[in-house]
């Protein structure tokens, strides 16, 4: 289990983390970035759907590390990585966001834009959203951030 969520915090998280900056956020497009970190997340993605071939969670029964780590897959969208050819990979994606808890989970705090229902017009708006409130230092409702 602790090696699962070493592989979250040194591999999943900061590609996925990199490719949000330079796919979403950068101000100027830099395709050799956005390229190496989202082709850095997919080869991660394909280690996990290797694992998941063989492995209904990743350390034997549901834990932190599918936790740690299936928030950074369910994004996967909005780092631009598409994970159709990974079957493992979305049967546990999908497994886990069934669990009560989880469905929970994902809808506190409250979100004024449903990236899955909204697509890419919602994911620009969260996008320019996200910006603005980095560039003047104010949270998306006016207050100091």
């Amino acid at each position: 289990m602790i090696q699962w969520l070493m592989f979250q915090m040194s591999g999943i998280g900061p590609m996925m983390g990199q490719a949000n900056v330079f796919f979403r956020y950068f101000p100027e497009r830099i395709p050799a970035a956005i390229d190496r970190y989202q082709g850095e997340s997919k080869r991660l993605f394909r280690v996990l759907d290797g694992h998941l071939a063989d492995h209904e969670y990743l350390a034997g029964d549901y834990s932190i590390a599918d936790i740690a780590n299936w928030a950074w897959v369910r994004t996967h969208r909005w780092s631009g990585v598409e994970i159709d050819d990974l079957p493992h990979l979305r049967r546990w994606r999908d497994a886990i966001r069934t669990r009560p808890a989880v469905a929970r989970g994902i809808e506190m705090p409250p979100s004024r834009i449903d990236l899955t229902r909204d697509g890419d017009a919602g994911a620009q708006k969260f996008s320019e959203e996200a910006r603005h409130m980095l560039e003047t230092g104010r949270s998306l409702t006016g207050g100091a951030a």
